[in-house]
């Protein structure tokens, strides 16, 4: 038996001091998993998950935030404490909606999910002849191949059996990356975490869910590590020796994001051109490599695609004020969707701010981490080259984030080191024995009370972070559908013949694109205006009108589903009572055959004789 009276006497209390920021982490995660067991999401109002979540779903967020906090100031740390913070706050705020919604988010996930079925099913995408909604995908199919490989590899039926939890591992492929670019210019642990804290937290913008801009946007972060770390004057230790691996890991990612993505390719290329005019990055051989690729693809691949859409992405380049604006179809509007997309503008303008600050008050940066400065400023240019389908301004923001989260955690510390000025600091200092001896680690004296500079920060942090959760999910009465909706949907392409036409307000619905090889589907609400004021007057007679080309056996649908009328009633096209008016017109003709209903919306067929 152990003689406790043998143990120095200060071991217990130095082993309680060095594990309590596990405490933290262990009550955030209790209160978490009480909050996903006591929220009830089957009624959600136009503030999506945030009215929604139990309360202690914010309070575990709050203290894991204060916990990180004082923990990534006490340099005494090692870093696996501001990793598991990290991680956990990824799971908290990005595996929340798949604990609790029984099915997949955002009908472009959907989307993508058709697609994927298409190329398993067929073995390949539509070819070139057949331009039209579905083009870009037929054109740039690099995920959806990786995705139809893994499909197989896994044993499942489609990607839909693990598409929700996309968010949360796409997040994670981001940690890697972002920390190797970080790292190159500081070692600086605090500075390093709370710019990781702040970028994941900013990232707001939703491109984390199932699709090829989140796979692409982690390859470029990729690419962007390896030319920091690698092609700068002091590119690591052996210089340009073994260049060459690294340009061939650079063609090997660049690739892999040419031909899964559209923007991502501009993107690279503007902020690879913003560090090759820099001294340190005087090197053309990345924005070289880069263009040559994405040319290679743009004029072969895809060449169709972009050749019909070539007269009005030229109209485009320079009308500023039109790619940034937002159009018909995504006005918010309501107090919920309102609220939510200030809170989103004002995570962001408080990013922006605090990098700003950074820039000004840490003056070490400005010179020593100015490549970072560029990766922040190099897509603003973007804004006069095409609105990307009044998304742009989304896009910019979030390829601005990995340099301006940076500068912004340096806002909010105290004076931060970078590896440049300590370089700078060892070869001035005098060459003495002693400082060819590398000194004994002592310990570091206990930290001082938290003063003004530490409970300020904190706050910053804490409605930051806040802030994300309404700006990330307060859409989701219109990203979320219901399984009673994903049946009447399902239904629908069930028993649809070949060369059918669907019918609905907008697409936000589940399996919008299902089978979109053989059944054609007409949006009316991305119709011009006056044909939508058309429809709104006498719905069943217009619609009826516009569903009589089809000729059978195939057969005309409408359907109108609760998401339909979640993203118009939102986002500022029809309100509740004018798509009722609809349904009940529609209901009401004896041009139209009721074919399901449920509370996730009603399915019709135009008859035959109509």
């Amino acid at each position: 038996m152990t003689d406790l009276s043998d143990l120095a006497p200060a071991a217990w209390p130095a082993r309680a001091a060095a594990a309590w920021p596990a405490l933290p982490l262990l009550v955030a995660l209790a209160l978490w998993i009480y909050a996903t067991r006591h929220t009830d999401v089957s009624a959600l109002d136009d503030f999506g998950l945030v009215s929604a979540l139990h309360p202690t779903f914010w309070a575990g967020l709050a203290v894991l935030t204060a916990g990180f906090w004082f923990t990534v100031r006490d340099r005494r740390r090692p870093g696996a404490w501001s990793l598991a913070y990290v991680l956990v706050l990824l799971v908290m705020v990005r595996a929340t909606q798949a604990l609790l919604y029984p099915t997949p988010l955002y009908a472009w996930a959907w989307k993508h999910d058709a697609v994927i079925d298409h190329l398993l099913t067929s073995g390949g995408l539509q070819g070139a002849d057949r331009l039209g909604d579905m083009a870009v995908y037929d054109q740039w199919p690099g995920f959806f191949a990786a995705q139809a490989a893994l499909v197989r590899l896994l044993g499942v039926d489609n990607a839909a059996m693990y598409m929700a939890w996309w968010p949360l591992v796409s997040s994670i492929l981001l940690l890697l990356p972002l920390l190797l670019i970080y790292r190159t210019f500081t070692e600086d642990r605090r500075l390093i975490w709370t710019a990781v804290w702040l970028f994941c937290v900013g990232n707001w913008v939703g491109q984390d869910y199932f699709s090829p801009q989140s796979v692409a946007f982690a390859l470029h972060l990729g690419v962007l590590a390896v030319v920091l770390r690698r092609y700068g004057r002091s590119g690591g230790p052996h210089g340009r020796q073994g260049q060459a691996v690294w340009t061939v890991l650079l063609s090997v990612l660049v690739t892999a994001i040419v031909v899964s993505h559209q923007l991502t390719p501009g993107m690279l290329v503007v902020t690879l051109v913003a560090l090759a005019l820099t001294r340190r990055y005087r090197d053309w051989v990345p924005a070289v490599t880069t263009v040559v690729i994405f040319l290679a693809w743009c004029l072969t691949a895809a060449l169709p695609f972009l050749s019909a859409a070539l007269p009005d992405m030229i109209r485009s380049i320079g009308d500023i004020g039109a790619n940034v604006e937002t159009g018909y179809g995504t006005t918010p509007t309501g107090t919920g969707a309102v609220a939510t997309s200030w809170a989103a503008r004002l995570l962001s303008g408080s990013v922006l701010l605090l990098a700003l600050a950074g820039v000004l008050r840490q003056r070490v940066l400005r010179h020593r981490a100015l490549p970072l400065l560029l990766v922040a400023a190099a897509p603003l240019p973007m804004f006069a080259a095409s609105s990307y389908g009044s998304e742009m301004i989304f896009r910019v923001l979030m390829f601005m984030l990995p340099g301006a989260a940076f500068f912004a955690a340096a806002a909010l510390l105290p004076k931060v080191r970078t590896l440049a000025a300590d370089a700078a600091a060892r070869d001035t200092a005098p060459l003495t024995p002693a400082t060819r001896v590398r000194p004994r680690r002592v310990p570091l004296p206990a930290l001082p009370r938290p003063r003004f500079g530490v409970w300020v920060p904190l706050l910053v942090l804490l409605a930051g972070t806040l802030a994300f959760v309404p700006s990330y999910s307060g859409k989701d009465r219109v990203n979320y559908f219901p399984p009673r909706e994903v049946a009447l949907v399902q239904q629908l392409f069930d028993q649809a013949p070949d060369d059918s036409l669907v019918v609905a307000a907008n697409r936000n619905y589940p399996l919008a694109y299902e089978q979109y090889w053989r059944v054609d589907h007409y949006w009316f609400l991305d119709d011009d205006r006056r044909h939508v004021d058309e429809i709104v007057r006498d719905p069943a007679t217009v619609l009826a009108r516009d569903m009589a080309a089809v000729e059978p056996p195939a057969r005309a649908y409408f359907l109108l589903t609760r998401g339909q009328t979640a993203n118009s009633e939102m986002n500022g096209q029809l309100d509740r009572a004018q798509l009722d008016r609809i349904r009940e017109s529609v209901a009401s003709s004896p041009a139209f055959d009721l074919v399901a209903e449920n509370d996730g919306g009603v399915l019709y067929v135009l008859t035959p004789a109509s």
